[in-house]
């Protein structure tokens, strides 16, 4: 299940904010259009956003009019950073974004239109890798999957939220196409609701047994012993493993720890932001009160009332167990595991 195609020069979207009730594709032709679509969270999920990103400079590189190649490549930088600044917590956003960005001033020597085919190209290898490392990281994923386990998640991993297969989905996904019987515990996850509507909606198609819980219901589950693992996604991971995620993951890895329940990061190497040494500089994103006060346009919450609404918080990493990636599984001591991750990708550099 595709989130996203992009072909002749137009980029659809599955519109997430209208599933379950409907699939309805989004497209956009302009990059202020795709800016818009993250924003407003048509297209959500840190992978997805990233390849969404991509693309989405791709599409503005086609409206600079210049001729000229220095201007040229200056606009791309500010179509980047326009883009940049829809959502400030997934750091695939920004991973995505620079790897245009350097692919183009790499080529900024040939001529505009060379310059946009490597961009494009780009944007078409980031898409591919995403969903190579999520069959990666289900697989090693799936390992740590007993057959008769049931799975707790929050918010929504899957294919919806990457540019296929999943990451916390994909290791369930996984587990299920190699016999194991399983079932999820999907955490509606409000205010938006990804678990209740998306999360359930993916198991559901595939065949894979779900049972939506609200979230103050996970403790219960936990200390009742109706859950024998945890796996969520990540938006953005720091050096020393501390993990931003959906808002409500913090509470999740408490309960779990808790409950001596192993709780487990999935997500991509590039959700690793190997520049900041630990979550409390992972910038929170605070999104529109409406999204609390309202559900499906219907007012729920007395109007006049202050509302606040961060969409992520942050795990320390004393309560994560282990985080799946795509180049492999990462255990506690998670400064020397990223670290050692940081050398075999960079050669220890910065």
């Amino acid at each position: 299940m595709r989130p996203l195609y992009f072909e002749n020069g137009v980029l659809r979207l599955i519109d997430q904010t209208r599933l379950p009730e409907e699939t309805i594709w989004h497209e956009c032709s302009a990059y202020e259009q795709v800016a818009k679509a993250i924003k407003d969270m048509i297209i959500r999920g840190a992978p997805a956003i990233g390849a969404a990103a991509a693309y989405g400079i791709v599409l503005g590189m086609g409206e600079v009019k210049t001729k000229d190649r220095t201007l040229f490549v200056e606009e791309v930088k500010r179509i980047a950073e326009e883009i940049k600044s829809t959502r400030p917590t997934a750091v695939n956003l920004f991973w995505a974004a620079d790897r245009i960005v350097n692919k183009v001033i790499e080529n900024s020597g040939k001529s505009i239109e060379e310059m946009m085919e490597a961009a494009l190209a780009e944007a078409r290898q980031i898409d591919e890798e995403d969903v190579t490392g999520n069959r990666k990281i289900g697989e090693l994923g799936s390992e740590l999957i007993r057959s008769g386990d049931t799975i707790l998640t929050h918010c929504n991993a899957g294919s919806l939220a990457t540019c296929d297969y999943g990451t916390a989905l994909g290791i369930v996904r996984a587990a299920h196409d190699a016999g194991k019987q399983i079932r999820v515990f999907a955490c509606e996850t409000r205010p938006y609701l990804q678990g209740a509507r998306l999360t359930a909606y993916e198991l559901k198609e595939d065949g894979i047994p779900v049972n939506v819980i609200c979230d103050n219901m996970a403790g219960y589950f936990m200390y009742t012993r109706q859950v024998n693992c945890c796996i969520v996604g990540a938006d953005r991971i720091a050096s020393n493993g501390d993990t931003a995620n959906k808002i409500g993951t913090y509470g999740i890895a408490v309960l779990a720890k808790e409950n001596n329940i192993p709780f487990y990061i999935a997500a991509p190497v590039s959700t690793i932001d190997f520049r900041i040494s630990c979550g409390t500089q992972i910038p929170i994103e605070e999104r529109d009160a409406r999204e609390v006060t309202h559900i499906r346009g219907f007012r729920i919450v007395p109007d006049g009332v202050n509302v606040r609404n961060p969409a992520f918080d942050v795990t320390p990493n004393r309560y994560i167990t282990a985080i799946i990636t795509d180049m492999g599984i990462l255990y506690p001591p998670f400064s020397e595991s990223i670290g050692r991750l940081k050398e075999r990708l960079h050669g220890g550099g910065a």
